[in-house]
């Protein structure tokens, strides 16, 4: 089980989630030539092969979604730039306001 970094530890025994995270000595092996090369040939066929499953579980998970229809598509769209428009209205004259209260406040 991966351990938190902690001020005692000085921070070793934190496993990374990231997926694409190399260690230094991997990188090291690689370059120099060492059988870190053939692994990496390996490494990148299951990364393919990950990828491959990734994608045919999407898609089965697509054709499980429903779909909104047509008609509801549009309706919501019409709704959203409606209420875009009335806050963008609404937003430049507040604007225009403080801007002139601003303008008095100095002129003053």
């Amino acid at each position: 089980m991966a351990r938190a970094p902690d001020s005692k530890s000085g921070c070793w025994g934190f496993e990374s989630l990231l997926a694409c995270q190399i260690s230094l000595n991997d990188h090291c092996q690689y370059l120099s030539g060492g059988d870190r090369n053939l692994a990496g040939i390996t490494g990148i066929k299951e990364n393919i092969t990950e990828l491959s499953q990734y994608l045919k579980d999407s898609k089965g998970e697509m054709k499980k979604v429903t779909w909104p229809s047509r008609k509801a598509t549009i309706g919501l769209t019409w709704v959203v730039l409606i209420v875009v428009f009335i806050i963008s209205l609404y937003l430049g004259v507040v604007d225009l306001g403080l801007s002139k209260l601003v303008k008095f406040v100095l002129s003053v």
